[in-house]
């Protein structure tokens, strides 16, 4: 039996065919290229671009810590409040995203992309240039945001109550656990990325559905959760090992590794040969 696949049109109306066509999701090798050649813009962008970006998502993301605490305060006390609280997580992913702010572990899989594909040592050292400035342009936005929340009158004590309980609960995790719930984390996003590029609707639905997946399910993204360590730190309710030894590097390498060593390595290898393939043909 012929298994291949038959011709768009056999038994199809000119305008069926032409529906069909439309119809259809780009194949997996499109998608990775759009990322990749993403992921190169990203890569060649000037380090003042990057920086003011990653600072400008850094205090962003910091309305995901803030309205999931201010839902959380409004709220009556029943099994599903925490539920609904957590939709609020989604908010700074929302502006950071959409808005196309640098976000680290975005940058994760999209940077990484060209590095695997060309390599060669001057993108590898362009990718370390790209974390390393929107990594710390992101926290430093984080403490921005964290520091206005605690200097400024713009919470009201039952939000600030709830800010401190979102500090007790995220340094209640281990190290270890931190950097396991990381991992799925950084494969979240990395799928997130890929969702985006393989639809031209529904970005708004993608992005706030898995970032409330993240609160949902307890994980914790290393920018989001600095700006509630910083916030942490501000106000005495952490110390500043917790901060770096219990939360920070710990899940910095989980994102790392959920991002970078399996998605990005997993989609490039399903689409190696095609891409490969297809660049060979080419005059």
């Amino acid at each position: 039996m012929d298994a291949r696949p038959t011709e768009v049109g056999e038994g199809l109306s000119r305008d069926e065919v032409r529906h069909v066509k439309e119809a259809r999701r780009p194949r997996a090798a499109v998608v990775y290229e759009i990322v990749r050649t993403e992921g190169e813009a990203e890569l060649i962008r000037p380090v003042s671009a990057l920086w003011w970006s990653g600072i400008a998502a850094g205090m962003s993301i910091g309305f995901s810590f803030l309205t999931e605490a201010v839902l959380a305060a409004h709220l009556p006390p029943s099994g599903w409040s925490s539920i609904i609280a957590k939709t609020g997580y989604a908010v700074g992913f929302v502006i950071v995203i959409l808005g196309r702010q640098q976000l680290f572990t975005e940058n994760v899989m999209t940077a990484v992309l060209p590095v695997i594909s060309r390599r060669k040592l001057a993108w590898l050292l362009r990718m370390l240039r790209l974390w390393a400035v929107v990594l710390i342009a992101n926290v430093v936005g984080c403490f921005f945001f964290a520091a206005a929340l605690t200097t400024l009158p713009i919470v009201e004590q039952p939000v600030a109550d709830q800010l401190g309980v979102t500090v007790s609960r995220l340094m209640a995790h281990e190290p270890l656990g931190m950097f396991a719930k990381g991992i799925l984390v950084g494969w979240i996003i990395a799928s997130l990325v890929w969702m985006l590029a393989a639809s031209e609707t529904m970005h708004f639905l993608i992005v706030a559905t898995l970032a409330y997946t993240i609160a949902l399910l307890g994980f914790t993204h290393v920018v989001a959760g600095s700006v509630v360590a910083i916030y942490g730190l501000l106000n005495g309710l952490c110390t500043t090992q917790e901060a770096i030894f219990t939360f920070f590097l710990p899940n910095l390498a989980g994102n790392i590794v959920g991002g970078t060593l399996l998605f990005a390595l997993l989609s490039y290898a399903q689409v190696s040969e095609e891409v490969t393939a297809t660049r060979r043909a080419d005059p």
